[in-house]
């Protein structure tokens, strides 16, 4: 009888704690966040990707009432950034906005890490999309290159003596000129920068790399003061603002790419906060303000639901799977 009853008194203490775990839980939910969130990016300070991530961090720190830190993890293709995000705790504190790229890995190839691709949502919960943004190339005012006809005659002329800088192999920098070189029967060498253009200036600069490739935040400054001669946008129609200068689709028919970014957390993060997390991204991303920045770097703004999200980068992996098995082959 008095074991019974320890049973039971037993029980009824086991079922008391785990209530006040999960009342606990829930009150940690209900009042997301109570402290600094983390945004973990795979690119570089400076880089168009940690430009858009800076723009949203100061919107969503405004809405949460606390700071959301940009936290770089450059390298390895992005691996790093995928394994950091990962293995943090699924509490809503630490989330990831990859670049596109780490979605169009090349896997199999030499050098790229086994945890790459990712995939959603074996590897992370989607939260919602971010930004388009297309993609600006320049050269080197040394090159002497000022069109993409122009860069395409001297390809044709000059097979693999023009050189490109890129954020590395299998990026979307280094796919996107791998699937201009496709589309015109040219050949162009990589030259892979882990920090992007940015790293690469001086040789750009110098002439010794005569291309560059990446998101309009990434070659601003470089555009503006003249280092790099602008030649054409990846984007369907000229971008708002700079009107003279011409799209790739005009010299190649049907041409466009584009970066996206979208935000994802940890497999095991709460519903109630992936859904708080992005009511509010949609709201941040609503705001005049932070819309205007982002038009402001040709970027495209459009509100995907997390099951519209997963679904586009399945898409996306689909689309580019040709050019990725490509680059793969000629890699081995």
């Amino acid at each position: 009888m008095m074991r019974r009853a320890w049973a039971a008194f037993g029980a009824a203490a086991a079922i008391a704690v785990l209530c006040t775990i999960a009342a606990r839980d829930a009150c940690a939910q209900s009042d997301y966040p109570n402290k600094p969130v983390r945004i973990v990016v795979d690119s570089a300070p400076g880089s168009a990707n940690d430009t858009t991530l800076r723009i949203l961090a100061e919107k969503l720190g405004k809405i949460w009432g606390q700071q959301v830190l940009a936290m770089n993890q450059p390298g390895a293709g992005g691996s790093i950034s995928a394994r950091v995000a990962a293995s943090a705790p699924p509490d809503g504190y630490t989330l990831y906005m990859p670049a596109t790229s780490v979605f169009l890995a090349l896997p199999g190839a030499p050098g790229v890490a086994p945890n790459l691709p990712v995939v959603l949502p074996r590897d992370f919960v989607a939260i919602g999309f971010v930004l388009h943004q297309p993609l600006f190339l320049g050269a080197s005012p040394a090159s002497g290159i000022t069109s993409v006809s122009q860069l395409i005659a001297r390809a044709k002329e000059k097979p693999g003596e023009i050189s490109y800088a890129a954020t590395g192999r299998g990026r979307l920098t280094h796919l996107t000129m791998e699937l201009l070189q496709a589309r015109t029967g040219t050949k162009l060498q990589l030259v892979p920068y882990a920090g992007g253009p940015a790293q690469a200036m001086s040789d750009i600069t110098s002439g010794r790399v005569q291309l560059a490739l990446d998101g309009y935040s990434g070659l601003a400054g470089a555009l503006q003061g003249g280092l790099i001669k602008p030649l054409g946008v990846t984007s369907p129609e000229r971008v708002p603002g700079l009107a003279d200068l011409p799209t790739i689709a005009e010299t190649i028919p049907g041409f466009q790419v584009g970066a996206w970014n979208v935000l994802v957390a940890p497999v095991g993060t709460p519903d109630e906060i992936v859904r708080k997390v992005g009511a509010d991204l949609r709201t941040a991303l609503a705001d005049p303000e932070v819309a205007g920045k982002f038009a402001a770097l040709g970027a495209y703004l459009r509100y995907m639901s997390p099951a519209d999200t997963t679904a586009f980068t399945i898409a996306e992996q689909a689309t580019w799977r040709p050019i990725m098995e490509k680059v793969t082959k000629e890699m081995q």
